[in-house]
């Protein structure tokens, strides 16, 4: 406790970064207030604020901290601009245009970073339509139609684009990603509630008391250690580089590793899948006759082991999919003979990437097994009588977020604190971030 205290007293006294986190603190809670501000024209006292929506409804509420269900200024989050993001670094891959404009260095991000943001004007336009349409009744409505879809559909895209613009404000003049965070701060808002709907079903009934719901504590800090392993895991590849001797001098000659994420995908696999795994239930609300089908039926509860079979064996696709266009071993092979550096006991070039393209084969593997149990822990958490606000934080899109965010944001700091000769946040060993969706301004992962 006294190391607690101790690390807090140093982070206070570095000045840079208490600005830094007051900073962060200050733009996080103006994003918070906006949440809970309702659309114009919109009757707050007829909101349900039904916090437990199911589906892609539920998916976008979670990331939106709850606006999605108060019809809040800031109902659609950030979700349009990650979606943009995503899109703009599939075209990298696919449009030779824009595959030079990742490469063009500072330029080039900022190239990127404009189309990103005029697609995620489009995106919020389109989806802003959709939502006024879809979650707001006629008899939730003050104002009368088209006037009130036109002046909600600017509404809807501004807000997304303030909640952007705080992003942004966020980590340049806070700690750590700001859209991540916001995405962090969003999802863990819903976690007291949680808790405390957990707590009170099961000392309020025989539903297993006190000690079941300790039970439950357990299990969950044992999933948030096997997340933390999964996002941490790594594995190693040592490349040698060549000694080159100038003047007095000597250059290279060292010893260093090359990194390999064992979850290279980050949350991404769990996002595409879980957009197919809406399709069933799309398919019952547009087509009444289908509804009875029982392979639909089954698809579409969440709970069903056909569901999860489905859901996880398409995470393990979309895994070694996003990791075979998101990493590439040939460039990393070229850059290093660039270098002068190599892989012990492999040629440089062609057998250097056909190297490093086995090793990331063999561990996506293990690293998208784990990725899929991690995913339909909720569903399971469910199916054992935990309540479904309380079971989303056991596993799924939410907690690999928060891990992955949390340990970013202590890595920066750390990072103060290294630099102006302070101990770290542990007494062994340094923590590293991880990242998960990715930017289109930078070509990194956001989240």
């Amino acid at each position: 406790m006294k190391k607690f205290f101790t690390t807090l007293s140093n982070i206070w006294k570095i000045d840079d970064l208490r600005v830094r986190i007051t900073n962060t603190l200050l733009f996080l809670l103006i994003y918070r207030v906006g949440s809970y501000v309702v659309l114009p024209g919109v009757s707050a006292a007829s909101l349900n604020h039904d916090q437990n929506k199911e589906g892609i409804a539920g998916l976008l509420n979670m990331f939106a901290g709850g606006s999605f269900s108060r019809a809040s200024i800031f109902a659609l989050g950030v979700m349009p601009y990650i979606s943009a993001s995503i899109v703009v670094q599939l075209l990298g891959i696919a449009v030779p245009y824009f595959a030079k404009l990742q490469k063009e260095g500072e330029s080039g991000r900022n190239k990127i970073n404009q189309w990103t943001r005029y697609l995620t004007i489009g995106i919020t336009a389109l989806q802003a339509i959709g939502y006024l349409r879809s979650q707001i009744s006629p008899e939730q409505m003050e104002l009368a139609n088209p006037y009130f879809t036109i002046l909600n559909m600017f509404v809807l895209t501004s807000g997304t684009m303030f909640v952007m613009w705080l992003g942004e404000k966020i980590t340049d003049k806070g700690i750590g990603n700001g859209i991540s965070l916001i995405i962090m701060v969003g999802i863990i808002s819903a976690l007291p509630g949680a808790f405390l709907t957990e707590f009170q079903s099961r000392t309020s009934s025989v539903a297993g008391g006190l000690v079941t719901f300790i039970v439950e504590i357990v299990a969950l800090i044992a999933v948030v250690m096997f997340t933390v392993l999964i996002v941490q895991g790594t594995r190693k590849i040592a490349v040698q580089y060549a000694k080159r001797i100038v003047g007095n001098k000597q250059y290279g000659g060292v010893r260093q590793y090359i990194p390999l994420k064992v979850n290279a995908a980050g949350v991404m696999p769990i996002i595409f899948a879980q957009a197919l795994m809406f399709i069933p239930a799309t398919v019952q609300q547009f087509f009444p006759n289908a509804a009875q089908n029982k392979v639909l039926m089954a698809l579409s509860d969440y709970t069903s082991w056909g569901h999860n079979a489905l859901f996880a064996i398409l995470i393990i696709l979309f895994t070694y999919f996003y990791t075979a266009i998101t990493v590439n071993p040939n460039q990393m092979a070229e850059d290093m003979k660039k270098n002068g550096g190599f892989i012990p006991g492999v040629k440089p070039g062609r057998d250097t990437g056909s190297f490093i393209d086995g090793v990331i084969s063999r561990i996506t593997l293990p690293g998208s097994i784990a990725l899929a149990i991690i995913a339909i822990l909720p569903p399971l958490a469910s199916m054992v009588g935990i309540t479904s606000s309380f079971s989303r934080f056991f596993g799924g899109t939410s907690l690999i977020i928060l891990v992955g965010v949390v340990l970013d944001t202590l890595q920066q700091i750390e990072s103060h604190l290294l630099m102006r000769h302070y101990d770290g946040l542990m007494k062994t060993g340094r923590i590293k971030g991880r990242t998960a969706i990715p930017s289109g301004d930078t070509g990194q992962p956001v989240i």
